[in-house]
């Protein structure tokens, strides 16, 4: 089906060249401890800041340094939106995709950079609680997302006599190759620019540049993002870990499946039964030669490592945060290099499920947080814990391969239900990954305003750092 191509606005140089003048380069890994990061996908815009995690690996690092452990100052964008997904383009433009608290609406803003003013607006079609979430910039610094009618979109942000705009650049529908009562839930790109797409029923299929749609049935309910390196894809569906690879022409294909440990049943602080994990690529070579997931065993999770061209048997199956009565996680694994890094979110509350969510085993459960660092074996014969904090992170963790700095938003005071929304204080945090010790904290401020609902956030090529929240945008930058 061809792809539909409306005319494009050219943007005006002059304020790009201003903004990356402002901006300066920033500061990229040269010395870290960890890492290497993973392969730019050539599909995208600057790794790092492509995607929600960063980059289509999934690795939530960053190559950009953060604030820093000194004084900082925040500055919140209201948007009456929850906003996951926070990307920055090589012009330097934020845009984010967003949830709006009335109607579940998925509206794309664009940010300045400068003042985080939000300079234009697009709603989408609405889908389901997780379409509309994730997305990626292509390398035209374009918004990549599939929106509730099933279409492939192409976003791009255009100045113009009148200002900024937001318009769709490109539309390719993709419905008619998936069943009717599936939604889309996660895509990225592929390196010969074909866009995976995973749907909630476990189709997962590929979008060509011509608009050609190809798929596979998993048969198995997807419920987060999909993960790419060069030549492999990754698929957590509610039973099985699944690494996939292209045909000639096109067709997805299953290298291998690995079944997990999905527990009796969703736990609290968890939005589906299964692994919360969108799959992890990481490596102390190639940045691509493990994939990683969370399992959901009881009372503990494990972490599951996998050589990525190895099949199913995990190099290690190791039960992490086990200090507290239970575990388990709705974000996805950190990794860089040998080692990964896994918070705990049982028992998070959050405003919303997904539809047709079951209830959770146990019916409820405290919020007590937590943060663990493992590490794969030189000789790959397992992993071994190197620490275990008491970090109460209400976000996924972001980890600063610039600064070897880990950066999130902690939570404190109450955190139930009515206190996560009310009365529990947030605040900028930053952690050292080599012992798990808590640096710093800042406090934003309390209540809805501030929950990051364990979004995660991405850090600027200037050293800003972005969180989502439940209302919008906090711009956190040095003092």
């Amino acid at each position: 089906m061809p792809a539909v191509r409306p005319r494009r606005l050219v943007p005006v140089l002059a304020a790009a060249v201003l903004v990356a003048v402002c901006l300066g380069t920033g500061a990229s890994a040269t010395s870290s401890s960890f890492g290497p990061p993973p392969p730019q996908n050539p599909a995208t815009t600057t790794t790092g800041t492509a995607t929600m995690h960063g980059d289509t690996a999934s690795s939530d690092t960053t190559p950009y340094a953060g604030p820093g452990t000194g004084k900082v100052v925040a500055k919140r964008t209201a948007l009456a939106s929850a906003c996951p997904a926070i990307l920055i383009g090589s012009d330097g433009y934020v845009v984010t995709l967003c949830t709006a608290i009335f109607g579940r609406t998925p509206t794309v803003h664009l940010l300045d950079p400068s003042t985080g003013a939000d300079l234009a607006s697009l709603p989408l079609a609405k889908g389901s609680l997780f379409g509309g979430v994730y997305a990626y910039l292509d390398d035209e610094d374009r918004l990549v997302v599939v929106d509730g009618d099933k279409s492939l979109l192409r976003i791009g942000h255009h100045h113009d006599d009148d200002g900024w705009r937001l318009t769709v650049d490109e539309t390719t529908p993709i419905g008619s190759a998936l069943p009717a009562d599936a939604a889309v839930v996660g895509l990225s790109p592929g390196w010969d620019r074909e866009v995976w797409v995973a749907a909630s029923d476990g189709t997962v299929g590929t979008v060509a540049e011509d608009g050609t749609v190809r798929t596979i049935a998993l048969g198995e309910p997807v419920q987060n993002s999909i993960s790419t390196v060069e030549g492999r894809t990754a698929v957590v569906t509610e039973h099985a870990l699944y690494v996939l690879s292209a045909r000639a022409d096109g067709s997805p294909q299953v290298r291998w499946r690995a079944p997990y440990d999905r527990g009796p049943g969703r736990k609290p602080g968890q939005l589906s039964w299964g692994s919360g994990a969108t799959p992890t690529f990481f490596g102390p070579r190639t940045g691509t030669e493990y994939v990683t997931i969370t399992d959901n065993a009881a009372p503990h999770e494990r972490l599951l490592v996998f050589r990525t061209d190895g099949g199913p048997t995990p190099i290690c199956a190791l039960p992490v945060l086990t200090r507290p009565a239970n575990s388990g996680t709705e974000d996805s694994p950190i990794a860089s290099g040998r080692s990964v890094f896994v918070t705990n979110t049982f028992g998070y509350p959050y405003p919303a499920l997904p539809d047709g969510a079951p209830a959770s085993v146990p019916s409820s459960g405290s919020f007590d947080g937590g943060m663990t660092r493992v590490d794969v074996r030189p000789d790959e014969s397992g992993c071994d814990v190197v620490w275990e904090s008491t970090v109460k992170s209400a976000a996924l963790p972001r980890l600063s391969l610039g600064d070897d700095l880990i950066y999130t938003v902690t939570a404190s005071g109450p955190t139930g239900t009515v206190g996560s929304q009310t009365f529990a204080t947030y605040s900028y945090a930053v952690v050292d990954p080599h012992t798990g010790r808590l640096l710093t904290t800042t406090a934003l401020g309390i209540g809805l305003l501030y929950n990051p609902l364990q979004m995660t956030g991405t850090t600027g090529s200037d050293g800003t750092f972005y969180q989502g929240t439940e209302t919008g945008v906090v711009r956190v930058r040095r003092g």
